[in-house]
């Protein structure tokens, strides 16, 4: 045999013993688990889905809580304050009474959200002080517009004939609409009525002591729409705004 032979012969696949060869192994289906749980491309699709998940449930929590307050307020005015009860709320809501636990302690803190989600957000634009170049007067104006459009004849009405009605006899409720409504609503009047004393615009400057005497006509016409609105029903805006007449002096004609 010559050299190239043997050459050849060394090379060629059909003498070269069979367990040499080493076959190319399939992955077992565990690595193939363990390679997807390493995958970042898996790792980040399921982290994606996450704040979606989230945001679903939160969304769905938030429908369920405003369904809770709604038919709160609707047992609450059909009933009032001491006969209303939590399962009849969760009824009127269309969830188990127990849902209700999850977003409020008791029957109180639940009236207590109404007040905070309906008056406490109002009180700010009642009171607010006059653009640059406005007047008092104007800013109070605008007071009896907005009273009487989003307070007296609505559910807000509603929520405060309640507190008059059922606050003696539950001052925790009271003490917390004094605390989140009425201290606020009187600091900003007293301002506003110290800026008209500034201004010239009022002359009585003991009404700063007593800006009750400001707001007094808009809780009558909340009790007066209660009890006798079907019967006499009250301009509220023109109530307040001849009120404004006696502080500020009647207006004249352009």
């Amino acid at each position: 045999m010559t050299f190239a032979e043997i050459i050849l012969t060394m090379t060629d696949w059909s003498v070269i013993n069979p367990k040499m060869i080493v076959k190319a192994k399939s992955p077992s289906p565990s690595s193939l688990r363990k390679s997807r749980r390493g995958d970042p491309t898996n790792s980040a699709s399921r982290s994606a889905g996450k704040p979606k998940a989230l945001a679903g449930r939160a969304a769905r929590a938030a429908e369920r809580r405003e369904a809770i307050v709604n038919a709160a307020l609707d047992e609450f005015v059909a009933r009032g304050f001491t006969a209303t009860r939590l399962d009849d709320v969760a009824r009127r809501a269309g969830v188990a009474k127990g849902t209700i636990y999850l977003h409020f302690k008791d029957k109180e803190s639940l009236f207590q959200e109404l007040i905070r989600t309906a008056l406490v957000p109002l009180i700010s634009r009642l009171a607010s002080a006059p653009p640059p170049g406005g007047s008092v007067r104007e800013a109070l104006e605008n007071f009896a517009r907005t009273f009487a459009h989003e307070v007296v004849t609505t559910r807000r009405g509603d929520i405060v004939r309640l507190i008059v009605a059922e606050g003696p006899r539950f001052p925790a409720l009271a003490e917390f609409y004094y605390r989140e409504v009425v201290a606020r609503g009187m600091a900003a009047m007293r301002a506003l009525i110290e800026l008209g004393i500034a201004t010239g615009e009022i002359r009585h400057e003991r009404l700063a002591q007593f800006p009750q005497v400001v707001v007094a006509p808009a809780i009558v016409a909340v009790i007066w729409q209660g009890l006798f609105g079907a019967l006499a029903p009250l301009d509220t805006a023109g109530l307040l705004n001849m009120h404004l007449d006696l502080i500020f002096g009647e207006r004249r004609a352009a």
